[in-house]
């Protein structure tokens, strides 16, 4: 890690000095460093509590963070919206310490980026009556991955789910939403010619079994749906621990190993 990373975590601690306000989450030299922040939002009708997780690289800074969004006022729609303004917001930034600029930008459009949000705060979890479900799939193989990625990703949008889709050994899809839009979702994976077989032609998913579909408490739910790329089983382990899925992890996942 650079020297210029490490020093803006120094930083970030001081600044956001209030007790829960930042946590150092992960420091590796091979994976990079995982942070939080949880900060309140001004606004005029009140404070908005956001939650944000920057997962920053070995390379930091000439790579932008990657990062996740977390709020109980906001609903998932809205947390994707800002969470994409924000990583569009970083790439446009040159290759310097950023992530204290990220959020006085946050700050400052803050309200214009909600308005421009298709989802309303009547959407909010808190109030709706549907039960949240935590689905786990596992797939064999993609052999026409970014063609197939790309389908699960309109799927989860479509369907308003939110998860990971882990494209290392073992390829998982962790789902949460609805249980019958997890189930449509299920179908249309079962049903549709997602992937090319080995002779190149179109097929349909045969050999993807559901692992899970179980309801999950309210808890700390995903926010987004995002793409990993996991290089090892303890990045993986990881990944179900930062999102509070790790005895999903242990129930079922050392079996596929």
């Amino acid at each position: 890690m650079s020297k210029e990373a490490f020093d803006e975590m120094s930083v970030l601690s001081a600044i956001y000095c209030e007790q829960g306000e930042f946590e150092l989450l992960e420091e590796s030299t091979e994976r990079g460093i995982v942070c939080r922040i949880h900060t309140l939002i001004e606004r005029k009708n009140g404070k908005t509590p956001l939650g944000l997780d920057f997962h920053i690289s070995p390379d930091y800074p000439r790579t932008p963070p990657d990062i996740s969004i977390t709020s109980s006022h906001l609903s998932r729609k809205q947390c994707h919206d800002l969470r994409q303004q924000l990583l569009d917001t970083a790439r446009s930034l040159p290759p310097e310490p950023m992530i204290h600029g990220l959020m006085l930008w946050l700050q400052e459009n803050f309200s214009d980026l909600i308005k421009t949000s298709s989802c309303h705060s009547a959407e909010v979890r808190a109030g709706t009556t549907e039960e949240t479900w935590t689905a786990l799939l596992h797939l064999d193989h993609m052999r026409s991955k970014a063609k197939y990625i790309k389908l699960i990703e309109k799927w989860a949008s479509e369907l308003c789910l939110t998860g990971r889709l882990f494209t290392g050994k073992p390829i998982l899809i962790l789902l949460q939403g609805t249980k019958e839009n997890i189930k449509e979702y299920v179908h249309l994976q079962k049903t549709v010619k997602v992937d090319v077989d080995s002779s190149g032609k179109r097929c349909k998913e045969k050999m993807m079994s559901v692992l899970c579909e179980i309801p999950h408490p309210e808890k700390r739910m995903m926010s987004t749906f995002e793409v990993k790329d996991i290089l090892s089983l303890d990045e993986l382990k990881r990944e179900f621990d930062l999102v509070g899925l790790n005895e999903i992890y242990d129930q079922f996942v050392p079996s596929l190993i």
